[in-house]
């Protein structure tokens, strides 16, 4: 193809026919916006068997009020949250709108992530391939292209302590996150970080279904991973934060075509 039939075909970074991002009117309106995106996320962790009792958390950044967050409620299904369910929680852990309280660790965890400049959103979930990947101590292979988006952009916390119900838990979590996407805890389970909800659900997604890969294939074999100039071609298209949005927006309107009802507010 010639790079004039690529521009004609699609002017993004990826070449792929991605619309541009909505422009908001106003806080509110992006709030709501937001906190869609958020019910439609619990809804599609429900759906992807991501629940495990009470545990996982997904949050977003408020657009107005930025020290605070917006996440699921304690003790509620990830299969029945609506946008009415969502609560906002400030920096010292109070929940400033809605009914529902907190779980002490989407607090300990996500408040300090998202300290982080550009960490909008946070996925943290206790999957079963996550959780396996985990316990053999070893992140991602770029075995695939979809591997190659967490490409020398992920980290493994090992030093297991409990459950995260401490703020010094979560800030150390925090802190040795760093700048990455992904953070595979060991004995326990994943987070993933975007500049926006949709980047966040989109590669924790990614990161199970790589995670699910690579455990077959060790399984099956010795696999192959890319060489280092391959993994870096394949994270800058497969890792393009573009397209981690747009990816999310497919899952969305499957979502609330299928579950309307999430949408109540």
């Amino acid at each position: 193809m010639s790079t004039d039939t690529a521009h004609h075909l699609a002017d993004t970074h990826t070449g792929l026919p991605i619309p541009a991002d909505p422009v908001f009117a106003s806080a509110d309106e992006e709030r709501r916006h937001r906190k869609q995106r958020l019910a439609a996320a619990m809804r599609l962790f429900g759906k992807a068997g991501f629940a495990e009792g009470i545990s996982g958390h997904i949050s977003v950044r408020d657009p107005e009020d930025l020290d605070t967050f917006w996440v699921n409620p304690f003790g509620l299904s990830f299969n029945q949250v609506k946008v009415r369910d969502l609560i906002r929680v400030d920096a010292g852990g109070r929940v400033v709108d809605g009914a529902g309280k907190v779980n002490p660790s989407a607090f300990t965890i996500h408040s300090k992530i998202h300290e982080r400049p550009g960490a909008d959103a946070i996925a943290h979930g206790h999957t079963v391939h996550a959780r396996a990947l985990g316990s053999l101590n070893r992140l991602l292979e770029p075995y695939d292209q979809e591997s190659a988006a967490f490409y020398q952009d992920q980290v493994l916390y090992g030093d297991y302590t409990g459950p995260a119900i401490s703020v010094e838990h979560g800030q150390d979590i925090a802190d040795r996150l760093g700048d990455k996407r992904a953070m595979l805890l060991r004995h326990h389970g994943l987070i993933t970080v975007g500049g926006s909800l949709e980047e966040a659900v989109h590669w924790f997604f990614t990161y199970e279904g790589c995670a699910q890969v690579q455990l077959l294939a060790l399984s099956a074999g010795a696999p192959v991973p890319m060489t280092h100039e391959q993994a870096l071609l394949a994270r800058d298209g497969f890792g393009d934060e573009q397209l981690g949005r747009y990816s999310f927006n497919v899952m969305w309107d499957e979502i609330t075509a299928e579950q309307p009802d999430l949408l109540d507010e």
